[in-house]
């Protein structure tokens, strides 16, 4: 155990700790997303049930003083009213395909005096801020609708300002309009007659599971990692953390050089030449004892 005691060192045991804490971190993300991966499952099998079934009366599912539920959404309802177009609303930054426009919301008057919200569809604009003063008329007269129901939004974006929102709360366009309004709303599906130019309809959600299940793995495989990496640096460091390759090489001598990059000590050229004396007079060639010649010449 005491090659191992280096873990009791303050630095070992924050590091400890900071691994465990973005191991946990990352677990419970990977839970998240496949807790995501249930509520899309659960949603598409409403949306699944909910989409083949017949159309009932509206006022069977939605009403004034009752909240809807996650299972009565996407339900088919049927409905019969006026239009009051006076009061539309437009649901502002709508794209479709790049393109930019807004949702036309036309409260539905209906014979007992009360009003459905009505998601006519959407209308493409210049600009995903604008507030169209053009946009097709719908119905004249009365009118049969029929959609699909939808749960209010929530939060900031359903405030209404000049008849126009970001998103659609039954709960903040009936005060806004006068209306007393149905809680939810309705995607249009089908209305009779039909509009002499019809907004592009409400598109169905897509009925797969997303990209939740592999982002789930994702964040449990960062979690095994980190837990990973700290126990091979305890083993490197109970090793004497040398890595997984034991030595090393040896260092060379003070002032040598090797294929390593370290200078090697050299020793100067000398700029003189070794020659032997002669004597003309004596008419022969006697060596003598070679002096260097700083001149490089006899």
């Amino acid at each position: 155990m005491r090659r191992f005691g280096f873990l009791l060192s303050r630095r070992w045991v924050l590091f400890l700790l900071t691994v465990l804490a973005l191991a946990w971190v990352a677990w419970r993300l990977g839970e998240w997303q496949f807790h995501r991966l249930e509520d899309r499952q659960e949603r598409n099998a409403v949306i699944e049930r909910n989409e083949t079934q017949a159309p009932v009366p509206v006022t069977e599912v939605m009403g004034v003083d009752e909240p809807l539920s996650s299972d009565e959404e996407w339900t088919r309802v049927s409905a019969t009213g006026t239009y009051d177009v006076d009061s539309s609303v437009v649901v502002r930054y709508r794209t479709r395909d790049g393109a930019s426009g807004v949702d036309v919301v036309v409260p539905l008057v209906l014979p007992d005096g009360t009003s459905l919200l009505v998601d006519r569809g959407w209308f493409a604009t210049d600009n995903r801020g604008t507030t169209p003063e053009d946009v097709p008329a719908p119905p004249p007269g009365e009118v049969e609708i029929e959609g699909w129901v939808r749960i209010d939004a929530t939060g900031d974006s359903t405030e209404v300002t000049d008849r126009s929102t970001r998103s659609i709360s039954s709960a903040e366009i009936g005060p806004a309009i006068g209306h007393e309004v149905l809680r939810g709303f309705v995607d249009l599906r089908s209305e009779a007659p039909e509009p002499a130019e019809p907004l592009a309809p409400a598109q169905l959600p897509e009925l797969d599971s997303g990209p939740h299940f592999f982002y789930g793995l994702q964040w449990w495989f960062f979690g095994a990692l980190a837990l990973f990496g700290f126990a091979y640096l305890v083993y490197d460091e109970s090793r004497g953390g040398r890595g997984p390759v034991r030595g090393s090489r040896r260092s060379p001598p003070p002032g040598t050089e090797g294929d390593d990059g370290q200078s090697a000590r050299s020793i100067p050229p000398s700029t003189g030449s070794m020659t032997p004396l002669t004597n003309d007079a004596a008419g022969d060639s006697r060596k003598a004892a070679a002096r260097p010649n700083s001149s490089g010449s006899p």
